[in-house]
């Protein structure tokens, strides 16, 4: 009886959660999972709800995590080394060559002011030298977190927003070496010149190992992997913590050598798909973890304090009016606009990457006082809403400046705008459902050119091929290919179907394109399923990563031949892209359909700029030379996914750019207009993605947004 009776005694939460570590890491999970969706229908950043979800959950709150918690701490420690890694891993290293003078020039001013200006802050609170100094360091760097609405809008090829971009390595690397010297100080005693120099002669020769060692380590091993991207992504995070390691062998902190080996490996992945999933595994995982634990850390018994009320607001002045500053001399020195300037300021504003991870670092070694750290967290909070809000107001005016005439930059355009050169569309088919509208469709496009489609079938190989489940895929691929070339020939075109044994669907659908020196290929689009294909992508993903060629993503309520109007809207007239406007208008010519080329443009746009944006896009269409031009249409709106939803109740197909979601620093996700699209239009659509490697990506907060199934 007393055995059954101790079976059936539950036990306090508390004693729980502290014999299961798996209880708090599954709270965790739903964090990271729901709060941050919470905070953005908010319209309040999700890094805000992950640092109030650690309050809650925290001493501060229902105490149901400890700041000493083994697995936490664990985690939170892995995330924050992480969140350096990555910050060293985004720069955009050929950007940043672009731009290095005038980068360190506006670095300069924007890493010395806020320095100076709230180190003199810290004094006048009465820390002494080491901790003012620490405390004005951890505002000199800036984190891009507004880098998501600069791609949207297309202004990030504009030199002031690129100057800012470039001058975050700067700033970076500064914070942290001041962050070095200011621990080792402390540790010594004192400052001690010969000491100094020792510390500075072993930081070089670390760095200069991590960089030149992991490099060339890197390459070898990516050479001699044969693409085996599971082994490449365990190399990139052995990277990681191989150089944590060694920095803390030699006495400095273990960011350091996070942030030197996401520099170390950054050309090594470039923007392929281990970078991706390196990213994604931090953005969704331990970086969430890295915000939680600073919301346990938070102690509100301290903001009751004056001095505490008084510090956060000082702090949060001598960020806002310092980094003004720094932008209003750059400015100055180098004749940029005011739209410009204002840019540059509110990119400089976010402090959440090497801030945050500076705090931490300084607040357990005991140089930062909770008070400070308290402090700092509400900053972060303040100055990511401010810098964010302020960006997406400001920089819409750099793109409503008139650009040169571009020039065809895409293969698709290239394609089309050569007429005599036939298209070779290739179509990978496994769905019956969607095979009949995808023939319909490269049909259609085929025609237009003389050219040809490919129906496509991969059979995924076995160990032996005379297994009988490659006997068994092998046949119904065969049926699907006779459907398909049945189907093209009632449509005027004889297709050429092609049977290809693969190891997997995506490497299988690449290669056969580039075999076939195809010109498109065309997708179905379906649902992202499975923690596998969240985690590693799926076929469209891959596909994208690897083809040559433009891939046309496909949901298609109806028939092609039944599109009457297509709408094209296009978020930017910085640096647009025709391809979709091209890709319309080939499909309308077969239908004598009617295209609409759309753009939103912020609800206080005056009438003569809407003017002008429409002169200026009836001119970059006009060079398309169509013999039926597309309408042009101005709406001004403040909200862009919303005035495009109104205006696609009109039409029968919508075709978008395949825009990928990014991510930053803090590893949270902001969604783009076309991902809001694609989950709420009614109407078929079509997104034009280019090969991944002619796009450019300089931060990675994302979730998945487009999925696939063929």
């Amino acid at each position: 009886m007393e055995l059954i009776s101790q079976v059936l005694t539950i036990e306090p939460t508390s004693q729980l959660l502290g014999k299961e570590p798996i209880v708090p890491f599954a709270i965790l999970l739903v964090v990271i999972l729901v709060v941050p969706i919470l905070f953005e229908r908010l319209r309040l950043p999700g890094l805000v709800g992950l640092v109030f979800a650690g309050v809650v959950l925290g001493p501060s709150g229902w105490n149901l995590f400890q700041t000493e918690s083994a697995i936490v701490k664990l985690l939170a420690d892995i995330g924050l080394v992480y969140l350096i890694f990555v910050a060293g891993l985004e720069v955009d290293l050929e950007q940043f060559q672009r731009q290095k003078n005038r980068s360190l020039g506006f670095s300069c001013f924007t890493f010395i002011i806020p320095l100076v200006m709230l180190s003199l802050f810290g004094k006048l609170f009465g820390f002494d030298w080491i901790a003012s100094i620490l405390i004005g360091c951890l505002f000199a760097s800036h984190t891009l977190l507004a880098y998501p609405v600069l791609d949207r809008l297309g202004v990030v090829n504009n030199e002031a927003v690129s100057v800012s971009i470039g001058a975050k390595v700067f700033t970076d690397i500064g914070a942290l070496l001041v962050l070095t010297l200011c621990i080792a100080v402390d540790n010594t005693g004192g400052f001690s010149f010969p000491k100094l120099l020792t510390l500075i002669g072993w930081l070089t020769i670390y760095a200069v190992v991590v960089l030149a060692g992991f490099d060339w380590l890197g390459k070898e091993f990516f050479r001699r992997s044969g693409g085996e991207e599971g082994n490449q992504f365990l190399f990139v995070l052995l990277t990681i913590f191989l150089a944590a390691v060694g920095a803390q062998l030699i006495g400095i902190e273990k960011i350091i050598g996070a942030f030197l080996a996401g520099l170390a490996v950054n050309e090594i992945v470039g923007e392929g798909p281990v970078k991706e999933k390196v990213v994604f595994v931090g953005s969704v995982l331990f970086i969430p973890i890295f915000f939680v634990h600073l919301g346990l850390l938070i102690d509100f018994t301290t903001f009751t304090s004056s001095t505490n009320l008084q510090l956060t607001l000082l702090l949060v002045f001598g960020v806002i009016v310092s980094k003004l500053i720094a932008a209003l001399l750059t400015k100055l020195l180098y004749h940029y606009t005011w739209q410009e300037m204002l840019t540059m300021w509110s990119l400089t504003i976010p402090q959440v990457g090497t801030t945050l991870a500076a705090t931490l670092v300084g607040y357990e070694t005991k140089l930062l006082t909770p008070v400070v750290f308290n402090s700092v967290v509400v900053v972060m909070l303040v100055t990511s809403t401010i810098g964010s809000l302020v960006t997406s107001r400001v920089a819409g005016g750099l793109a409503s400046s008139v650009p040169p005439e571009p020039a065809p930059t895409n293969q698709l355009e290239q394609k089309i705008v050569e007429t005599n050169n036939a298209l070779t569309i290739v179509v990978p088919i496994y769905n019956p459902q969607t095979q009949q509208y995808l023939i319909e469709l490269a049909t259609l496009l085929a025609r237009q050119t003389n050219g040809r489609v490919v129906p496509l079938a991969i059979a995924t190989a076995a160990a032996h091929m005379d297994a009988p489940q490659l006997e068994a895929s092998l046949q119904r691929s065969e049926r699907l290919l006779a459907k398909a070339t049945a189907q093209s020939r009632v449509l005027g075109v004889t297709a050429e179907p092609l049977l290809r044994i693969d190891d997997a669907f995506a490497p299988g659908i690449s290669r056969a394109a580039r075999e076939q020196k195809a010109s498109l290929i065309v997708m179905g689009w379906g649902k992202r399923t499975g923690l596998r294909a969240r985690l590693f992508g799926n076929v469209i993903d891959n596909v994208l990563w690897a083809s040559h060629c433009p891939v046309a993503v496909t949901r298609l309520v109806d028939s092609p031949k039944k599109i009457q109007r297509i709408l094209v809207p296009i978020e930017n007239l910085m640096a647009p892209t025709l391809q979709p406007v091209h890709f319309a208008q080939m499909l309308a010519d077969c239908n004598q359909a009617q295209v609409t080329v759309l753009n939103v443009c912020e609800r206080r746009t005056s009438s003569s700029k809407i003017a002008a944006k429409r002169s200026h896009l009836a001119l970059l269409v006009s060079r398309l030379a169509f013999a039926n031009p597309p309408e042009i249409q101005i709406i001004a709106h403040e909200n862009v996914a919303q005035a495009i939803l109104q205006a696609a109740r009109l039409y029968d197909l919508v075709v978008l750019p395949f825009i990928r979601n990014h991510t930053s620093p803090g590893g949270l996700a902001i969604s783009d207009v076309t991902t809001q699209l694609a989950r709420q239009l009614t109407c078929s659509i079509v997104m034009l993605g280019e090969p991944q490697r002619q796009q450019t990506v300089v931060l990675p907060t994302g979730v998945p947004s487009t999925t696939s199934s063929m």
